[in-house]
């Protein structure tokens, strides 16, 4: 059966009109006509009588139509299925660094499978400067990195970690929530430093001690400072989203320093200008609601 006799029936039950349909359609009336002539020799009965000059429906017209409908909108979801595959890629090389992956990506992962069934999903984890370079070679389609600024890269902004002072449980600074840098300089402190730019406060803070403070551990894991500071070891300053958890189940708690108020480190959604990826902004979206 042909689709088009079909589509030719529904718009003149539609607009009630022959002339109308075959505007609407870009035929000629006898064209439109011929569809319906022809319909009807495949069905072996009349579907449209004339009442003066309207247009109505027989009653086998009237059984007829909705399944007429449902074929148009079947085929109708059909091209828009594949106009959707067409613009959004059925892999999807994706690259983090390693506080994204170890705290957003295994919450985030499973909402955009959700939301695009038919991706499958393969994460590089590297550092910013490794994955802008695998990003340039076109090893990933797009990554979560802290924020970079460069002319071939289009960037994304979607997320401030905050910086903040963490204690354990038992800790006197605590019971006031805040302290100055001051108060710190007696402390032993656990320094995580992720490379950011962001850190250059935290260090300037430092600088502006008439004594240095005890930085007893020095250590470039996230997850080794944080359970240093879960053991009582020290006290550390980390980005929100490694402690997230922690602080939920009261086992470490935040505390404001002044000096660095608003220290924040900076992720955002890098894709290529010239290959930019339909799922860039999404994705943003979605990692904000988490």
């Amino acid at each position: 059966m042909n689709i088009e006799n079909i589509e030719a029936f529904v718009y003149i039950n539609h607009y009630g009109s022959f002339n109308k349909a075959a505007e609407v359609l870009f035929l000629s009336q006898p064209s439109v006509t011929a569809r319906i002539q022809s319909l009807e020799r495949e069905l072996g009965c009349k579907l449209f009588d004339r009442l003066g000059k309207q247009i109505v429906l027989t009653e086998e017209g009237r059984k007829f139509l909705p399944y007429a409908q449902q074929v148009l909108q079947v085929i109708q979801k059909g091209k828009q299925k594949i106009q959707q595959r067409r613009s959004t890629p059925d892999a999807l090389r994706l690259g983090s660094t390693v506080s994204v992956s170890n705290y957003v990506i295994p919450d985030f992962l499973p909402k955009i499978k959700e939301a695009y069934p038919e991706i499958n999903i393969k994460l590089t984890t590297a550092t910013t400067d490794q994955l802008i370079a695998k990003l340039l070679g076109q090893e990933i389609d797009l990554a979560f990195v802290r924020k970079v600024m460069h002319p071939a890269i289009r960037t994304v902004a979607f997320y401030e970690d905050p910086i903040q002072l963490y204690v354990y449980k038992g800790h006197p600074f605590i019971e006031s929530g805040h302290v100055s840098m001051e108060a710190i300089r007696n402390e032993q402190l656990v320094f995580f430093e992720c490379g950011s730019l962001d850190w250059l406060r935290i260090h300037r803070a430092f600088d502006s001690l008439e004594h240095p403070p005890n930085i007893t551990y020095h250590v470039d894991n996230s997850e080794t400072a944080k359970k240093l500071v879960m053991q009582g070891a020290g006290i550390a300053f980390l980005p929100g989203l490694t402690v997230k958890k922690e602080v939920q189940n009261q086992e470490l708690f935040p505390i404001q320093v002044h000096e660095v108020a608003g220290v924040s480190l900076q992720i955002s959604v890098v894709t290529l200008k010239e290959e930019y990826s339909p799922l860039a902004e999404p994705f943003g979206e979605l990692l904000r609601k988490l």
